[in-house]
């Protein structure tokens, strides 16, 4: 079944076993999941219509990117990435500390991520990726070449901080 089977991710020195959420609870999550990023999509969006290499951006979009990103709210993203990773009980954290895997709870995670909040931003999109996987596949499919280079871009980003 596939809710019984992990997917193991590598981030940082930290190995993760992360369990797919129940059909009902990730619908429920993917109206808070937009909510919250409805903001960014909305700054970026337009941005991945274009053909331009992301390099290529200049003030305008950046300034847009920018925009988007100053319109989070910390309390809901604080919510969200609780919701991702905690509330669930669906990652197990596996480390010299915890070889055996350890299920990730609020104060594992505070433990975890002190001084590697990164990290947490980078499991929440494993989490996403694993729940939502059509999304990422039908937004470069819709929008085209800079959504292809942006998805490129996440990736060599998480892969360069799972080494």
């Amino acid at each position: 079944m596939k809710q019984f089977e992990a997917k193991n991710v590598k981030i940082g020195s930290n190995e993760f076993a992360i369990f797919p959420f129940p059909a009902f609870r990730a619908a429920n999550l993917s109206g808070e999941l937009l909510k919250t990023a409805a903001p960014l999509l909305v700054g970026i969006v337009p941005l991945l219509r274009s053909d331009e290499d992301i390099s290529d951006f200049g003030a305008e979009e950046i300034r847009a990117v920018s925009d988007a990103f100053s319109s989070f709210d910390g309390d809901a993203v604080e919510r969200l990435l609780k919701k991702l990773l905690i509330d669930g009980k669906n990652i197990t954290v596996i480390n010299e500390e915890y070889p055996d895997g350890e299920r990730l709870t609020s104060d594992l995670a505070n433990e975890v991520f002190c001084e590697n909040v990164q990290d947490m931003y980078l499991l929440a999109l494993e989490v996403i990726k694993l729940n939502y996987n059509g999304f990422f596949g039908k937004l470069t499919n819709q929008y085209g070449g800079a959504a292809g280079r942006l998805s490129k871009m996440a990736q060599s980003v998480i892969t360069e901080n799972s080494t």
